[in-house]
């Protein structure tokens, strides 16, 4: 199986403003395709026809989709991007740049993890870990961080395998627990980095009470060629969670995720077969991909 995980990032009617200022940040970056809500489907996602439904963008090389799907669910820190920053001159503008109308969440300082990190939401509420370091201590310039926080936290470690359990090119790089002594439960999860498919991944633990939980508004879509990847994948992350309408589901952690066809984009994308397949899809959870071309 070789399949991209892309995170999908949930705006209210704000995805191309929002990717327009994302990638005006990076250097290798780029808006790509736009699709657009058609007449079809109205009553369900209340869309006006011709209005942006998916971004795609690239930062720093890294695929995400921007998706203005209402007002119903917010971004919050419970999944955040971890950014690697190899100057100081790069983390101080880029800080600069996010802080612009966000939140601060903690300062952009000397910690002993760094020697220059801080924590914030930008304007969208989109939640950043700036670092100061080496590309090498990651492999990547972006990593999705989950928080596992309340009686979540003691599941960090559980989940960091059973992640690395469904996905094939996938492995774990490292986990650090809490020790005795610290204000954390000895033994749990302190902070945690593997690989999907290559792709870096990290986990952070703490037993405080949660404000905020994961949502729908950050999913992570993947994106399959066959029925059998796509019922593979739905089965295996779908266990334990629930199940959604489109392709969308909620693993046992609370963690959203789309499974869908590779092909969608080209069909949804084509003016003659755009209604036909929308109104097809809709009528779905896992998606049929034999279903979807016959529409």
């Amino acid at each position: 199986m070789k399949n991209q995980i892309t995170p999908c990032l949930w705006f209210d009617n704000q995805a191309e403003t929002a990717a327009k200022f994302y990638t005006s940040l990076f250097e290798d970056s780029k808006i790509g395709p736009i699709s657009r809500y058609g007449k079809e489907g109205f009553e369900v996602h209340g869309q006006t026809e011709g209005t942006a439904m998916t971004v795609a963008f690239q930062i720093g090389g890294q695929s995400f989709t921007a998706l203005n799907g209402g007002p119903y669910f917010k971004i919050n820190p419970s999944i955040s991007f971890y950014v690697v920053c190899e100057t100081e001159k790069e983390i101080d503008l880029l800080w600069e740049q996010l802080s612009e109308g966000g939140t601060l969440l903690m300062p952009l300082e000397k910690y002993d993890w760094s020697e220059k990190y801080g924590w914030l939401n930008d304007r969208f509420g989109l939640s950043w870990q700036i670092s100061l370091g080496k590309f090498s201590d990651t492999g990547r310039k972006f990593s999705p961080a989950f928080l596992f926080m309340g009686p979540k936290h003691t599941l960090a470690e559980e989940a960091v395998h059973f992640y690395t359990s469904v996905f094939p090119d996938s492995g774990i790089k490292g986990i650090l627990k809490y020790a005795s002594g610290e204000n954390e439960p000895e033994g749990t999860v302190k902070h945690a980095q593997f690989q999907l498919q290559n792709q870096t991944f990290m986990i952070m633990g703490n037993s405080m009470t949660p404000e905020f939980d994961f949502n729908e508004a950050i999913s992570f879509q993947v994106s399959c060629d066959t029925q059998d990847e796509i019922d593979y994948y739905w089965n295996k992350l779908s266990e334990g969670g629930s199940e959604g309408q489109c392709g969308w589901l909620k693993d046992k952690y609370g963690v959203s995720w789309q499974i869908i066809p590779s092909i969608l984009d080209e069909l949804i994308n084509n003016p003659e077969k755009a209604g036909n397949v929308t109104r097809a899809f809709l009528q779905m959870k896992k998606f049929d991909i034999a279903k979807l071309l016959q529409a």
